[in-house]
């Protein structure tokens, strides 16, 4: 299997995902608080599947 760096907006959504978790941990975004380990679950996903297929 061969890996591949993510495209730019499958890094950019990870960057979003995990900075609006890290912005709800820290108490910046408290609306998202109740999903902080969500978004950051997300964003790395994101960052897994855009690793692993290469058109994406």
């Amino acid at each position: 299997m061969r890996l591949s760096a993510p495209s730019f907006p499958m890094w950019f959504l990870s960057v979003l995902f995990g900075g609006a978790g890290l912005a709800a941990r820290f108490g910046y975004f408290p609306q998202a608080r109740p999903f902080e380990f969500w978004l950051v679950a997300i964003a790395f996903l994101f960052l897994l599947i855009g690793t692993v297929f290469n058109d994406l």
